[in-house]
């Protein structure tokens, strides 16, 4: 059974509809899986083993597939926290939009996953699976968690800053945050409305274009074919480039050489000095439609909002409502800029987090690496890539201009391809 939870779920999908693999069987090695491991993990949030065992899986392109979700988005037959006290034991009426058309697709939700409070601020309990002392990255926490450590094959996520790439390099997995507005976020508790995006965690990049592509309708094609060309790929250090550490500076080196060894015409390609405004104008967007977005926390459940949080919120109140405009034109400004800068390119390579998971659950780490492709509105996809200093995980960020998802999902399964 053990070794059925590993499969990824392009290979468990092809064994079900040929009828080499059982759904209960799948189900099973998974739900043993979790209770052997989530009591140190803790990946999970709610999880009711007889509940997934009764679940009915809908015939399908993903019948049998159990789903982790993330704990900002509605579940109607599991409580939905958001990661806060405040929303304790609460139930939503209906499905979110996201679960609603994977259930109807045929997959199974196994349990709601831990997220850090409102998908901001305080982490949530759950621990790296492989060390047990660092944290997984956040705010997708038990999302990325769970699929590293064999819970399920899929889990859904959601980065408004780096929610979703930071977790999946952190853990040595594939996450992907499509282009913004790709998974309708119907029934999604949002940190910011106008950057927030529903993406998955997988183990394989075949299993990300699977899930979106089924739920989206969007046609993402088979990114385990191979190209018939190889990709023109730009090294781009980024804006944040100050923060990389040690690890990640020789590991965006040796990228690059491996790339161009595979094949690939590799260039250095720094955003122009326009996109410097970005690290000024985000946190105006994000503070403000955060604080906007949890009003009725802060107006009736103020106290148990964590104090970190409640700060942020506060200033992002203080933002007038003239700076908060200007900062999002910029933001959009930006958008438009952005496909004329890669023009020559397929995608960009860049780091994915700093460096290896922090130590520790104090912090989910630094999303330096992540927010501005984020607010880009474009796909992002990390693949592993390396280790670090402690022989944790390294992932790169593979990033596209924005609707290129396609694209960008082959040409990160080439990438990764290469550096394996």
């Amino acid at each position: 059974m053990d070794d059925l939870s590993q499969l990824t779920a392009t290979d468990a999908t092809r064994r079900i509809q040929s009828g080499r693999l059982k759904p209960a069987d799948l189900l099973e090695a998974c739900l043993a899986r979790i209770a052997d491991r989530d009591p140190a993990v803790r990946a999970l949030a709610f999880h009711d083993p007889d509940q997934a065992r009764s679940a009915h899986a809908n015939p399908g392109p993903l019948h049998g597939i159990p789903i982790g979700v993330k704990d900002v988005i509605d579940t109607h037959d599991m409580p939905t926290e958001h990661g806060s006290p405040i929303w304790k034991a609460w139930r939503p009426k209906a499905d979110a939009a996201a679960v609603t058309w994977v259930r109807a697709a045929g997959a199974v939700v196994i349990g709601k996953t831990v997220t850090a409070e409102f998908a901001i601020r305080t982490p949530g309990p759950t621990v790296h699976p492989l060390t047990l002392g660092h944290t997984p990255g956040g705010s997708s926490s038990g999302s990325v968690a769970g699929v590293a450590d064999y819970f399920f094959p899929l889990a859904y996520g959601t980065q408004a800053m780096g929610s979703l790439i930071k977790p999946a390099a952190y853990c040595g997995v594939v996450g992907y945050k499509p282009s913004f507005g790709v998974i309708n976020r119907g029934g999604v508790k949002l940190v910011a409305e106008t950057v927030d995006t529903v993406g998955v965690v997988a183990r394989c990049v075949a299993d990300c274009a699977l899930l979106v592509g089924t739920v989206s309708g969007l046609p993402l094609g088979d990114p385990d074919r191979k190209p018939e060309r190889a990709p023109r790929i730009g090294i781009c250090r980024s804006p944040s480039w100050d923060k990389a550490l040690p690890e990640t500076r020789k590991l965006l080196a040796d990228v690059a050489t491996a790339l161009s060894r595979a094949g690939a015409a590799v260039v250095d390609r720094e955003l122009p000095s326009a996109f410097d405004v970005f690290h000024t104008a985000f946190p105006k967007v994000l503070n403000r439609e955060a604080a906007q977005g949890l009003g009725w926390e802060l107006a009736h459940a103020r106290d148990q909002i964590s104090s970190p949080l409640r700060q942020q919120l506060d200033a992002g109140l203080a933002i007038s409502h003239a700076d908060y405009l200007e900062a999002a034109e910029t933001l959009s400004q930006l958008r438009r800029r952005f496909p004329a800068t890669i023009e020559d390119l397929d995608i960009l390579v860049t780091p994915a987090a700093t460096g290896q998971a922090p130590e520790g659950l104090a912090s989910t780490g630094d999303s330096s690496f992540n927010s501005l492709w984020t607010a880009l509105h474009g796909p992002a996809i990390t693949v592993p890539a390396g280790t670090g200093p402690e022989g944790l995980p390294l992932g790169i960020q593979v990033v596209a201009r924005p609707g290129a998802d396609r694209e960008a999902l082959a040409w990160a399964q080439w990438v990764a391809a290469a550096l394996a």
